[in-house]
């Protein structure tokens, strides 16, 4: 096959993208592939401003952040072996893979 695989893992939780990173490199290294990566990619930060109260008190102010971080990996010289050992692969819940071929 020899083609070029992309997989982008996505997650609001940074610990679970790298657990999810490193299993995938592993399972690929094993199968013989070349594997670039982890590469972390920019976290990206919403900010939320929330009033404390309803009526009163408008300068009270509450923020909140929701960051979603990413990780990319690239695979070269894949086999079919390589693929089938990636679909069989248990990752945990709360992290979004996208694989690109």
């Amino acid at each position: 096959m020899s083609q070029k695989i992309r997989i982008k893992l996505k997650s609001y939780d940074h610990s679970l993208v790298d657990k999810s990173a490193a299993s995938i490199v592993k399972t690929v290294k094993s199968t013989g592939a070349i594997v670039s990566g982890p590469i972390p990619l920019p976290t990206h930060k919403k900010i939320f401003t929330v009033n404390r109260s309803t009526f009163v008190n408008k300068k009270a102010r509450e923020q909140f952040e929701l960051s979603s971080y990413k990780r990319l990996i690239d695979i070269y010289s894949s086999t079919a072996k390589t693929i089938d050992e990636l679909m069989k692969l248990e990752l945990p819940s709360g992290v979004e893979v996208e694989i690109k071929v």
